[in-house]
C-alpha cells in the first residue's frame, strides 16, 4: 500500500480519506499541528508568529515520526499521534476507542481523537480528545472568576465575558505547553479520564505544543512563539488613580493637585466614561473639559500621564455612525434589529478584526486624544460586553462569531498599538478588560472587570492574575477594592481594601478604580453630563488607619521601581510573568506545586497576601534550596518550611532571597 505520509519542506503531512494533517516545527522544542476536511488548510496564523526551523521526520510505511529539539511525535498506521519529550516519556497522546488492531486496548465504543462533525451547508463541530493523566496539574488558560489555580478537573467556557478571559494556553506539569491557536467560541473539560477540545463551529484543527524542563523554559517558549511585551514605561510602574468617575476637568485636576500636596507619588490619573458628547464620537465634552490639552499640560508638569477611557460602542445617533455603518466597521446581527449594546442609547460595536475599522478609529483617537499629548489608553468592554451574550448572533468582518469571537479583544489591542507605533511610540500600555492569545504583543494591560467588593472576590483575582500570566498575559491588574460598590466609611469594607491595597503593590500595576458608595446623581441629561459617579476613591477617602497603610505600601512600590524595572525587563525580553506560583521559580521542590494562596513577584519576593476576613495571622510555606528573610523584621529563615506569620493590619507577610542583589535591603517598614 502506498504510503499515506509526504514531506513538503519540513512539514510532515498526512493524506488519509478527506482529512489532511499537517505536523511541522514551530520555534525551539515546538510543533504545530493542523488538520482539515476541506479541500484546502487555511493559512491564518491566528495567535502564532512565524518561527522557521528544522525538524527531523522520517516514513515507515504507514507510520512516521518528527522530532524537533525536545519534543517529538509519533503518527500510527491509523493516524493517532503521540508526542514525546527528549527523554522518551510520553507528554501528551491522543484519545482513541476503536477496535483496529493498531490499538493496544481495543474497544467497541469507536471513539475518534479528532472528530469532525460536518454542518449541514457549512463548515464543522470540532471535538479534539486527548488521554488524560489524574495526577497532572494544569495551569494558564487566562481569567476566570474562580478559586482554583490548578485547572485539573475544571471545564473551561473558551469565550470573553465582563471579568472572564479566555487565553487558551495550558501549562501542564508533565512538562509542556499548549495552545490551542483556534478563536472560536466552545469549552475544554480537563477530565480526570479525559481531556477534551471543543469548537462547535470551525473550519480546521490548529493547535501549538512545546516541551520544556521547567515552566521557565516552556513560558519563553510560548512567548517566542506568539510575542511578548513591549518594555513598560518607567512612569506605569507607579500608582494608577482612578473612580467611577471624575465629570469634570477642575475635579480631575483637583484630585491631582491634591496627591502633590500630600507629596503622593502618582503615575496615572484617568477620565473615565462618559467624558464624550455621544458614544462612538470620541472626543471631550467641551461643557465638562473646556480644554483638555492645558489639562494635560498641567498634569505632564505635576509628573502625571493622563489616561482616557475608549469604548468601542456607536451610538445610532453618534457623527460616526452614518460612515461607518455604509463602510462595513460596525458588527453585524444574524437576526433582529441590529443593536449590539443597550446602555445609555442603542448601540453597535465597531468591528477591529477589519483593517479599515482600525484604520478610521486610529485617525478619530489620534485627532481627538493623541494630539492633545495623552499618550495611554483604557480601552474598556474589550471581549465586547454583549448586551446579551447570544454568540451565535454577531458577524464580523472576516466570520461569524462562533467561529472567529475570541480574537476581539486582540484585534481591538491592535487598533491603539499599531496607530501609536506608526505615530513613533515605542513603549505601548493600554488597558483592557480582556484578551486572547497573542494580546500581550499589542501592549495589553489586562484588568480583571467589574468585580465584587469582598474577600472572596479577592480570592479569585489571585488565581485570575496568577494563571493570566502562565497563560502568557504578564501585565495584569484588578480595580483595588473591587468594583461593584464598597462604601469608604464601612469598617468592614475598610479591610477589604487596605488587604487589597497591600496585594496589589505587589501587582504588575498598582490601581485604584472603583464604583464606591454613595453615588451621586448626573449633572445634566446629555453628553458628558449623563452619567452618575461614585463616592470617593483616593488614598484619603477611607479613614485615618487606612491612609497610613496606603500610603505606606506606596512608598513601599516606590522603592521598589528599580526592582520592578528589571522584571519588567524579564517580561518583555522572555515573557516571564512578574507575578507567578512559587512552583515557576522552584520547580524541583514538590511541595511549591501544592501551594495556592502565595506567589512569587520577580525572582527574590514572596509574597503571601491575607485573604480572609479578621485574619491576623496566617501560614507561608517557604521553597526550598533558599535562604529567605522575612521582611518586615529582617529574621533569618531556611527554606523548606512551613511556618507562621503575624499578619496585623499594617501588614503583609513578605520574604525576600536573603542574596537579592535588589532588595536584600530594602526597608519594607
Amino acid at each position: 500500500m502506498e504510503s499515506s505520509f509526504r514531506v513538503e519542506g519540513t512539514r510532515l503531512i498526512r493524506q488519509y480519506d478527506s482529512e489532511q494533517l499537517w505536523l511541522e516545527p514551530w520555534g525551539i522544542d515546538s510543533l504545530r499541528v493542523r488538520a482539515t476536511h476541506r479541500s484546502t488548510m487555511m493559512e491564518e496564523d491566528w495567535a502564532l508568529l512565524p518561527q522557521p526551523c528544522d525538524a527531523q521526520i522520517s516514513i515507515v510505511g504507514q507510520t512516521a515520526f518528527i522530532q524537533n529539539g525536545n519534543i517529538s511525535a509519533g503518527i500510527s498506521t491509523d493516524g493517532k499521534i503521540t508526542f514525546y519529550n527528549r527523554d522518551g516519556a510520553v507528554l501528551l497522546q491522543e484519545y482513541v476507542r476503536n477496535r483496529k488492531e493498531t490499538q493496544a486496548f481495543k474497544s467497541a465504543l469507536n471513539i475518534e481523537p479528532r472528530e469532525f462533525k460536518p454542518i449541514l451547508g457549512g463548515d464543522y463541530q470540532l471535538t479534539m480528545r486527548f488521554e488524560s493523566v489524574p495526577e497532572e496539574k494544569i495551569y494558564g488558560m487566562g481569567q476566570y472568576q474562580q478559586p482554583h489555580l490548578n485547572l485539573k478537573n475544571c471545564r473551561l467556557e473558551l469565550a470573553q465575558r465582563n471579568s472572564q478571559a479566555s487565553v487558551p494556553f495550558a501549562l501542564s506539569s508533565l512538562g509542556y505547553g499548549f495552545l490551542w491557536n483556534n478563536p472560536a467560541i466552545g469549552h475544554v473539560t480537563f477530565g480526570k479520564n479525559i481531556t477534551e477540545w471543543h469548537a462547535p463551529y470551525t473550519k480546521q484543527l490548529d493547535y501549538w505544543i512545546t516541551a520544556g524542563d521547567t515552566p521557565a523554559r516552556i513560558l519563553e517558549a510560548y512567548a517566542r512563539a506568539t510575542g511578548t511585551v513591549p518594555m513598560m514605561p518607567d512612569y506605569a510602574m507607579g500608582l494608577w488613580q482612578s473612580k467611577y468617575r471624575y465629570r469634570t476637568q477642575e475635579e480631575l485636576l483637583n484630585v491631582a493637585r491634591e496627591y502633590k500636596r500630600r507629596g503622593l507619588p502618582l503615575s496615572v490619573i484617568v477620565v473615565d466614561f462618559f467624558h464624550w458628547t455621544k458614544q462612538g464620537e470620541w472626543k471631550f465634552d467641551p461643557d465638562y473639559w473646556p480644554d483638555p490639552a492645558a489639562m494635560v499640560r498641567e498634569l505632564k508638569e505635576m509628573g502625571i500621564e493622563l489616561m482616557v477611557s475608549f469604548w468601542p460602542t456607536v451610538d445610532k445617533t453618534s457623527e460616526n455612525y452614518p460612515a461607518m455603518l455604509q463602510k462595513g466597521y460596525l458588527v453585524r446581527t444574524e437576526r433582529g434589529v441590529r443593536i449590539t449594546m443597550e446602555f445609555m442609547g442603542d448601540m453597535v460595536f465597531f468591528d477591529p478584526t477589519n483593517p479599515g475599522t482600525r484604520e478610521f478609529v486610529w485617525k478619530v483617537a489620534k485627532r481627538n486624544y493623541y494630539d492633545l499629548g495623552i499618550r495611554i489608553f483604557w480601552l474598556d468592554l474589550a471581549e465586547p460586553e454583549y448586551t446579551v451574550y447570544d454568540f451565535d448572533n454577531y458577524r464580523y468582518h472576516i466570520g461569524p462569531n462562533v467561529q472567529i469571537g475570541n480574537l476581539y479583544p486582540a484585534m481591538y489591542a491592535k487598533t491603539f498599538f499599531d496607530g501609536m507605533t506608526e505615530a513613533g511610540q515605542n513603549q505601548v500600555i493600554n488597558l483592557l478588560r480582556c484578551a486572547w492569545a497573542g494580546s500581550q504583543r499589542y501592549g495589553a494591560l489586562v484588568w480583571s472587570g467589574d468585580i465584587d467588593p469582598s474577600f472572596a472576590a479577592l480570592r479569585n483575582q489571585l488565581q485570575a492574575g496568577l494563571n493570566m500570566g502562565l497563560a502568557g498575559i504578564p501585565w495584569w491588574t484588578t480595580d483595588t477594592g473591587g468594583f461593584q460598590g464598597g462604601n469608604p466609611n464601612d469598617p468592614a469594607y475598610r479591610e477589604v481594601i487596605i488587604r487589597w491595597f497591600q496585594y496589589s503593590t505587589f501587582c504588575p500595576v498598582l490601581r485604584m478604580h472603583g464604583y464606591r458608595e454613595p453615588h451621586s446623581p448626573p449633572l445634566s441629561d446629555k453628553g458628558g453630563g449623563l452619567m452618575d459617579s461614585g463616592a470617593g476613591n483616593e488614598l484619603w477617602s477611607y479613614g485615618e488607619e487606612a491612609y497610613r497603610i496606603f500610603k505606606k505600601y506606596l512608598f513601599i512600590r516606590e522603592r521598589l521601581r528599580p526592582y520592578i524595572a528589571e522584571i519588567m525587563k524579564a517580561a518583555h525580553e522572555k515573557g516571564t510573568p512578574p507575578m507567578r506560583p512559587l512552583f515557576y521559580d522552584f520547580p524541583h521542590d514538590s511541595e511549591s506545586w501544592n501551594v495556592e494562596d502565595e506567589y512569587m513577584f520577580g525572582p527574590d519576593l514572596l509574597v503571601a497576601p491575607i485573604l480572609y476576613e479578621g485574619a491576623r495571622e496566617r501560614t507561608v510555606y517557604l521553597p526550598s534550596g533558599v535562604v529567605w528573610k522575612e521582611a518586615h523584621t529582617g529574621r533569618i529563615l531556611e527554606g523548606g518550611v512551613l511556618m507562621k506569620c503575624d499578619a496585623p493590619m499594617d501588614t503583609l507577610p513578605l520574604f525576600t532571597r536573603y542574596d537579592s542583589r535588589l532588595i536584600a535591603n530594602m526597608n519594607f517598614r
